[in-house]
């Protein structure tokens, strides 16, 4: 049965760095062998669906964490994160800093995709532990709980729009539904989960390399207008592309260049060489200074990206060795609601395959054929299926491993704080979907 080679791999994989402290990237790679091998993939084809999963990862996130690292360093070592993070502080407060960082993940989230956004508020975040003295978790866990929100249940990010695309639903009214169940169950779960028991008992130093030691004088510290003008760069360009996108048909030149500005690669690579004249030549510094910032970054990013690309290696093999198809034909017939089949077999395959994307187009494949007839609102059953693709993220998950690296947690922990709080806002993103159908079904009866 496919589903437990998934449960024997994720179980070794867990005996291997928790007991035999094996590195992670090793761990990854050698799991993923073996699950390879179990599930019938020939040996010869081994070397290629590993190096196929690592680059189709890195491809999409290596020019994204690294640029944002580079960005986030060259930021610190000027002063200017330090001058950001001290205005939100003044702004909410020392004691509702976590407020700070969930209104300005949810900002920056709702057209930016998790990764993005996570290295561009990250390095905001380290400053504001390292200025309040706070727990790493209590200022960051919040700002992730947040981008993971937007990034499961709202367009324009890859997998609801790619389910509405299949459902024929408006991306604009998927939008707006989502906004009413996202927001407040994100900022609810941002809020409880570093107050858990399990939560406060974790300590975790920041990693080194990615935020700069040194505490800055006023005199010292980029104003405010510049810090913060090149700190949102990349949102501008990346929510004004996606917003174009949304709201303009048709094609032209403008359209191309706003799109390719827009990119998260290009926006990203256009911001560092802002930041390197803003934090550099015009304010004293050399290019060598800014230089030897953007490679502190890149040593400290080394080993966070491969582990990164072994998730994705890990999660090609169970692609390729047919879990998702065992799990199309296991749940085909089943009798219960559309809204909770949808949700469920989401749920299911982001379980077994990692990826909530693959999870999501996956789901609607099997979802598409009982929506004609069901009465249930298209873009109602895009939510269904977006939740439900947040649920349990575990280590054959990318975003896992990101998640782990930058908060330099043990699997164990990352477990206890990810998993958890990524499953809950799964089963009450599902009473939302729920509770939303029951009030259109009211409205139209």
């Amino acid at each position: 049965m496919p589903l437990v080679a998934v449960g024997i791999g994720v179980l070794a994989l867990l005996l291997l760095m928790t007991r035999l402290k094996l590195n992670g990237f090793a761990a990854l790679l050698l799991v993923a062998v073996g699950v390879a091998l179990s599930q019938g993939i020939p040996a010869a084809k081994i070397p290629e669906v590993l190096a196929g999963g690592i680059g189709d990862q890195i491809g999409d996130t290596m020019l994204t964490i690294g640029l944002g690292a580079m960005i986030g360093r060259v930021m610190g070592d000027a002063g200017a994160a330090q001058r950001v993070a001290g205005k939100l502080v003044d702004a909410f407060g020392p004691r509702r800093v976590q407020v700070a960082m969930v209104v300005t993940a949810m900002l920056i989230g709702i057209t930016m995709f998790y990764e993005v956004a996570f290295v561009i508020i990250v390095p905001v975040a380290f400053t504001i532990v390292r200025v309040t003295g706070r727990n790493l978790l209590w200022v960051g866990l919040p700002m992730s709980i947040a981008l993971s929100t937007m990034h499961s249940f709202l367009p324009p990010h890859p997998g609801p729009t790619a389910v509405a695309a299949a459902f024929h639903a408006s991306v604009g009214l998927t939008l707006f539904y989502g906004l009413f169940i996202a927001a407040p169950l994100g900022a609810l779960i941002a809020l409880v989960w570093p107050r858990l028991p399990f939560v406060r008992k974790m300590d975790p130093s920041i990693p080194e390399g990615l935020v700069s030691a040194r505490t800055f004088t006023e005199e010292e510290m980029p104003g405010l207008a510049w810090s913060l003008s090149v700190a949102l760069l990349p949102v501008v360009l990346i929510a004004g592309a996606a917003v174009t996108d949304l709201a303009a048909s048709g094609s032209g030149p403008l359209l191309h260049f706003v799109a390719f500005i827009g990119s998260a690669p290009i926006a990203l690579l256009l911001t560092l060489i802002v930041a390197a004249w803003a934090f550099g030549p015009r304010t004293g510094r050399s290019l060598a200074d800014v230089s030897a910032s953007c490679s502190s970054a890149a040593q400290a990013m080394a080993m966070i990206l491969l582990v990164i690309g072994a998730g994705g290696a890990f999660k090609q093999v169970l692609v390729e060795g047919g879990i998702s198809d065992y799990i199309k034909d296991a749940t085909h017939g089943w009798s219960i609601s559309p809204l909770i089949l949808a949700w469920l077999t989401a749920v299911i395959l982001r379980i077994a395959l990692g990826s909530a994307t693959v999870a999501v187009v996956t789901a609607s494949g099997v979802v598409l054929p009982l929506l004609a007839g069901s009465g249930v609102q298209p873009e109602v059953m895009v939510l269904a299926v977006s939740c439900g693709s947040i649920a349990f993220s575990h280590v054959n998950d990318p975003g896992f491993w990101m998640f782990k690296e930058y908060f330099n947690l043990s699997v164990i922990d990352a477990i206890k704080a990810r998993t958890t709080y990524t499953t809950v806002l799964a089963v009450l993103g599902l009473g939302g979907v729920l509770a939303l159908q029951g009030v259109i079904d009211a409205l139209n009866s």
